[in-house]
């Protein structure tokens, strides 16, 4: 097998704000898009896809379901800038710079349809 992509497909109600809100502060493109359905990329992450709930294509015990206990994660190379600068596009840290034991240094924020998206670079744990 040769995978040549990969996609994270999350289904919310309002597909036009999490898209935007992907294009708007995290730099992704939409490569396809119709009602209820939009496909975002960038060179250098998977593919993001946003479903409208309901849309047929999903199975049928899934598709009224909202994404939820999701977090989106993108590794980044200058965390703290990443912060200072969605901060100061007026976008809400839904949880703050923290460093886990394990040597996660993270934070979040929130989409408008409560998809979690979390920036994190990795330092050496405590003790190593």
């Amino acid at each position: 097998m040769k995978i040549t992509s990969t996609a994270v497909s999350l289904t919310v109600d309002d597909v036009a704000a999490s898209a935007g809100f992907l294009a708007t502060h995290f730099g992704f493109q939409e490569a396809a898009a119709a009602d209820g359905f939009a496909s975002l990329v960038r060179d250098d992450a998977a593919n993001v896809v946003y479903l409208r709930r309901g849309t047929e294509v999903l199975p049928e015990g899934f598709r009224d379901q909202h994404a939820s206990g999701i977090i989106v994660a993108f590794t980044v190379e200058n965390l703290f800038a990443e912060y200072e600068r969605l901060r100061a596009e007026g976008v809400a840290i839904t949880m703050e710079l923290r460093e886990e034991p394990w040597g996660e240094r993270l934070f979040q924020v929130t989409d408008p349809n409560g998809v979690v998206i979390q920036l994190v670079d990795w330092v050496a744990p405590a003790g190593q």
